[in-house]
Parts: structure tokens; sequence; C-alpha cells
């Protein structure tokens, strides 16, 4: 059976092929008219391709603008963030504290949740190592190096801040110290 998409040959009949003076066409000249033919078609096809493919790439690019158009200004958000935690830890450590004070310290705890919600929303996700994991030159940057007993090499060794991703891409490495114990 024969492919649909392939066009049959067609059935040359010599006599019929005749100018209005009874002149034979020469057969040259329909090979040419058919190589002509397939070009064009061979470039039609081509463009279809490629205007297919712009659309593609063109879609791919606004998926990317949407996603990632606003990593610069998450990457300015996240010092908004670090202050904000400072603020929790350092009021984490005055027990006792005052009505007035604990009304503030609510309301700092209220403007991070609102903030780390807003974060979440716009895809963006918390990198949190805890002492000891494995460092992961990937998601964190190595602030310092230090021999610490009962590690081993590469283990985190302390948390200076946390780092970030938008999607699946690093806004900022979480910041690390890491074990340079051999044993």
């Amino acid at each position: 059976m024969a492919d649909p998409k392939q066009e049959p040959e067609e059935l040359i009949d010599i006599d019929a092929l005749a100018d209005e003076d009874g002149e034979a066409v020469e057969l040259d000249e329909l090979a040419i008219l058919r190589a002509e033919r397939d070009e064009m078609r061979d470039r039609f096809m081509r463009a279809l391709a490629d205007a297919e493919n712009a659309r593609k790439r063109g879609e791919r690019d606004r998926r990317e603008a949407e996603q990632y158009g606003g990593s610069k200004l998450a990457r300015d958000m996240l010092p908004v963030y670090d202050n904000l935690k400072r603020a929790l830890d350092a009021a984490g450590d005055h027990e006792g504290r005052s009505e007035s004070m604990s009304a503030l310290m609510e309301g700092v705890e209220l403007t991070m949740r609102e903030l780390l919600n807003i974060f979440e929303k716009h895809g963006i996700s918390r990198i949190s190592p805890e002492v000891g994991d494995k460092f992961d030159p990937q998601l964190h940057q190595a602030m310092f190096e230090a021999p610490l007993p009962d590690t081993k090499q590469g283990d985190i060794i302390q948390v200076a801040a946390e780092g970030f991703m938008l999607y699946d891409r690093l806004l900022r490495p979480a910041q690390v110290g890491v074990s340079s114990n051999p044993g």
C-alpha cells in the first residue's frame, strides 16, 4: 500500500504534451519544473518548521520570563528576610519581655510569616542546612573552613545564613562553615 503522505507519481502521456503549435514539450523542461516544485515544497516545509520552532521558543521564553522575571526583586528582598530573622533571634534571647515589647515582636513575627507566604506564592524556597549536613557546592557557599573534632571533612559546622531557590534556580547559596578535619 502506498504512503498517503507521498505524492503519487504522475504518468506522462508524451502525445498529450503538446503546445498550441503541436510541438512536443521537451522532457527536460518537465524535469526542471518538477525539480523546482520539489525545491519549493522543501523550502515551504522548512519555513513551516522554522515558524513552529519560533512559536515554541517564544512560548518557552514567555514561561521563563513569567517564572524568573522577578528574580532581581526576589534577590533584593532576601536582606529583609535576614533582618527580620535577626530581630526575632535577638528578641528570643530576652526572657520576661514587657507587654509592649511582646506586641512589637508579635508584629515582627507576623511580618516574617507574611514574607514567607509571599516567597512561597512566587516559588521562592529556603535552603536551610543543619549542622552536620554534608556540604553541597551547588547549594552552599563555604564562608570558612576549620578543623573541628568529631566531624568529617566536608561536614557543615555552622550556618551563617540560609540560602534561597527560585523554582529550580539558585538565588543565593546558604552560607556555611565547613569542617576541614581530615579524620
